[in-house]
Parts: C-alpha cells; structure tokens; sequence
C-alpha cells in the first residue's frame, strides 16, 4: 500500500507541474502560486494561511515577501484587531490570481480532453473518493480544554443543532449537564477534532467510580460529515475509557439522530433500558469494551 500511494504522489506531482519553476507558464513556482489561491479576493490572515497549507511561519513569510516583492500582495493589520496580520491581493495581484484560474482550468481540460467519456467519469469519480480520503486523513483528534473557544464553537454549533433537529427544540440546560469540569482529567475528558487548525468536531466522555462512562457531546460538523470522522471520534472515547479502567461504556439519544443510531449500533451497541432521567432520550445504549491485541 505504501508503494501504491507513493506511485500515486509521484503521477499527480508531475502531471500537476509541481516540478517545474515556472508553474503552469508563469514567472513563479507552484508554491507561490498556491498562495495566491489560496488568499483570494477577500484576503487571508497570516495564521489562517499557515493552517489552511500546513506551512511554518519562516517558510510562509518568505513565499509572501517574494510575492509582496513582485507587487501581487500587502501584508496589513487586520481592522478588526491590529495585531492580526491580513495578506490581500493588490490589483496585480488579481489580474496574476484570474490568470492562474484560467490556465489550471485549460490544465485540468487537457487532462480530460484525451480521455473517453467513460474513462473521464472514472477519473473525475475516483478524484473525489482521493479528495475525501486525504482530507480523512488530515484530521487530527486530541485532547482539549473544553472551555477553550475551538471546543466552544463546537459545542454552540452541536447546540444550534439539536434546537434545530429536535421536535420540541434543545436547551442545554434542560438536559443532562456535562459541565466544563466534568470534561476535563480526573472527572472526565474532551476531544476535538481539527482539520486545517479548524475544529470540525468534538466528543466527551464522564467517568464514574465503579459504574460505566458516559459518551457525551459527541459531533460532527456537517463540512466534515462522510469522512468517517464520528466513528473515529467514537472510537477514541472507547479506546480513552478503557484506558482509564472503565469496562463498559453507555450513551443517550433522540430518535431524531438517525444516522447516530445507524452508527451506535454498527459499532456494537446494544439498545437498554433507560439509566437516567435525560429528558431528550428516546434510545440509550451500552456497550463492553475489550483489549485488541
């Protein structure tokens, strides 16, 4: 497999121009070129750009003090707070992005141009399976302070959701509470996924003395949904629950959330008798947690 994908990278490297200097006829490599792109007509700021490429801050600045120097973009301080820093694209700087634009398109035309319509629709298909696939794999899962603002968009966003989802609305604090505390060590824990330094979701779990941890708060934003990210967030909160001694563990809820259900049962839970009084349940579920070796 690792062969494959290495023959995959050095195929896409050289029939997308990465190895030449002057990408795709202009007077500058791929890398800056991608900057342009990827800063676009409302401007970028610097960290966002950093995340978004996966780039260092050294190697950044270099590429955009060539483009800076080349009269295609300003570095200012962002209106909002000074001390963030924007690149935008001055005039140049747009009329080089539109001309980039239009050229990947005559590239990305030449490549279909020779093929049948049968062989295009396979590529193009198989594009977008390797386009999901290595963005899977770009998400990152860690542990995170949930009072943290990355952890509390996620869960405003979960909140908006359910209130949206549920027949009779959502109110947090009408539910079971799961407390900033009782998701940080010992009491609990809480995971966030990111994907390019921006979370795309999150999952709890609550840990008890001698009785079942709770999953808790489990979610997906919908840019990250049909990537496989909420049966990896799932099997992390077993894989930190049973590394924290627990042995079985168990969660809630609404029949609203089919494809939740869908996913609970998949991974092997079994549906029980309700264990709490959360008002929002329809369904609760338990699960034992082994040791694969």
């Amino acid at each position: 497999m690792v062969a494959q994908v290495r023959r995959f990278n050095r195929t896409v490297t050289q029939r997308a121009g990465v190895l030449h200097e002057q990408f795709l006829g202009r007077a500058r490599p791929l890398g800056q070129s991608r900057l342009l792109w990827e800063i676009g007509p409302e401007g970028c700021d610097l960290r966002r750009l950093r995340l978004r490429l996966g780039l260092d801050s050294g190697y950044l600045s270099r590429l955009l003090r060539s483009l800076e120097q080349d009269g295609l973009v300003s570095i200012e301080p962002a209106s909002t707070d000074r001390r963030v820093r924007v690149a935008r694209l001055t005039p140049v700087g747009l009329s080089e992005r539109a001309e980039l634009d239009r050229r990947s398109d005559a590239a990305a035309e030449s490549t279909l141009d020779v093929l049948t319509d049968a062989q295009q629709a396979r590529l193009v298909s198989a594009m977008a399976d390797v386009e999901r696939l290595l963005t899977a794999s770009q998400i990152s899962i860690g542990t995170a302070d949930p009072g943290s603002s990355a952890a509390r968009s996620c869960l405003l966003a979960y909140f908006r959701e359910l209130a949206d989802r549920f027949e009779a609305g959502f109110d947090p604090g009408l539910s079971n509470p799961a407390e900033e505390g009782e998701m940080i060590p010992p009491a609990g824990l809480f995971l966030l996924a990111t994907l390019y330094g921006e979370p795309v979701g999150c999952g709890a779990l609550k840990f008890h003395p001698d009785a079942p941890a709770e999953i808790k708060r489990m979610w997906v934003g919908p840019g990250a949904r049909g990537l496989g990210l909420g049966r990896r967030l799932l099997a992390e909160l077993e894989a930190r629950a049973l590394a924290h001694g627990a042995v079985v563990v168990r969660l809630e809820t609404n029949r609203a959330l089919a494809e939740a259900i869908s996913l609970y049962r998949s991974s092997g839970y079994r549906e029980v008798r309700p264990f709490n009084a959360e008002r929002y349940a329809h369904h609760w579920f338990e699960k034992a947690l082994t040791i694969t070796v």
